[in-house]
């Protein structure tokens, strides 16, 4: 059972990794989507009593992307796609949050590979609700879609029968879950 959006009170609450996701989809050969997703990421909102004015700083570990297949998640930490060695870290900073509850626009700074954008997540508010231990939780679905080449990352390999192995655009999505710090 969850409460309303007014339940979600003030202060700075942390991205709960046990029961979050950080996820990507892409198109691979124009005929399906693969999924990865990164296991170590690290966040804060802070709360305040104007929702609109409330913040989000989240950084995710490029080096920890993970496709269920080694040699993918090693070619994506190459240079060809993340460069992790000198872009260790995905991150954003919001600017900004309109919106009226459960749907809300979360806009501000997203850093891929060391290129910063202005970027606008679609966000779903799912409640707040107490775990069986008595500990307060408040819930997060969001996605946002980006061009790689916005990001300078153009690595791609055209196909014979024409079209390129990789799709440009790449969809982030977001599954959080936040606990008061």
């Amino acid at each position: 059972m969850t409460t309303a959006t007014a339940e979600l009170t003030t202060g700075t609450w942390a991205i709960e990794p046990v029961h979050s996701q950080v996820e990507f989809v892409i198109r691979h050969l124009g005929l399906s989507k693969v999924r990865g997703r990164f296991n170590e990421f690290s966040g804060t909102i802070t709360v305040t009593d104007d929702l609109t004015m409330s913040s989000v700083d989240v950084t995710v570990d490029m080096a920890s992307v993970d496709t269920n297949n080694e040699d993918r998640d090693n070619h994506l930490r190459s240079t060809d796609i993340f460069g992790a060695d000198n872009n260790p870290q995905m991150s954003f900073k919001s600017t900004s949050i309109t919106g009226t509850g459960p749907n809300y626009a979360l806009n501000g700074d997203l850093t891929i590979n060391g290129v910063t954008k202005q970027a606008e997540f679609a966000v779903e508010f799912g409640g707040v609700a107490a775990d069986g231990y008595g500990v307060t939780r408040a819930g997060f679905s969001a996605e946002y879609e980006i061009s790689r080449k916005d990001y300078g990352i153009d690595f791609n390999v055209p196909l014979s029968g024409g079209g390129l192995l990789l799709a440009d655009n790449v969809k982030i999505e977001l599954e959080i879950q936040i606990v008061q710090a």
